[in-house]
C-alpha cells in the first residue's frame, strides 16, 4: 500500500512540475478516467488543456490513504486562468479549490481513476458563473471553506 501511495505522489508531483513526459511510466495502456471518459491518450489531452489554461497549475496532496490496490487523495490547487478553459476565454484570475481523486493501482500503475472537484468554485473563481444573492445567503463563504468545514468536521466523526 506504501508502494501505491508512492506512486500516486510521484504522478501528482510530475504534474505539478509540468512534467508530462512519464505519463507512461506512471498510467497503463488500459487506463479508464471515470470521470472524464477518457483513456490514456484523452488524460495526455486533458493535461495539455489544462495546463495550457492554467499554466501555473499546482497541486498539493492534503490527505492520502491506501487500501489493498487503491488510493484515496485529498488535493488543493490552484492556479491562475491565462488560457481558454472550456470555452471561457482567459480571464488571467487564481483560483484555488480542492478535489478528491481515487486510483486503481495495477502492476505498478495507474490503472482507474475517479474524482470529485469543486466545480462550482471553479467556475465562480473564473468568472464563468456569478452566486444570486439568494446563494449567497445559502452558501456563505466560498465553496472551499464549505469543504474544508465539512472534511474537519468527517475527520472529528471518524476519529481521524
Amino acid at each position: 500500500m506504501e508502494e501505491n501511495k508512492a506512486i500516486v505522489r510521484r504522478f501528482v508531483e510530475a504534474y505539478s512540475r509540468r512534467n508530462l513526459d512519464p505519463i507512461d511510466d506512471f498510467v497503463a495502456p488500459d487506463y479508464v478516467d471515470h470521470t472524464n471518459k477518457v483513456d490514456r491518450e484523452g488524460l495526455k489531452q486533458l493535461f495539455d488543456m489544462g495546463l495550457s489554461a492554467f499554466p501555473d497549475w499546482h497541486e498539493t496532496i492534503e490527505d492520502i490513504i491506501a487500501e489493498a490496490d487503491k488510493v484515496w487523495v485529498r488535493l488543493g490547487y490552484t492556479g491562475t486562468h491565462r488560457g481558454e478553459f472550456m470555452g471561457l476565454a482567459p480571464t488571467g484570475k487564481k483560483m484555488t479549490s480542492k478535489a478528491v481523486d481515487i486510483y486503481r493501482i495495477a502492476n505498478g500503475k495507474l490503472a482507474e481513476y475517479w474524482n470529485v472537484t469543486d466545480n462550482v468554485n471553479v467556475f465562480k473563481q473564473t468568472g464563468a458563473i456569478e452566486v444570486t444573492e439568494q446563494g449567497k445567503k445559502l452558501l456563505p463563504g466560498d465553496a472551499t471553506s464549505l469543504l474544508a468545514r465539512a472534511s474537519r468536521v468527517e475527520k472529528e466523526r471518524i476519529g481521524y
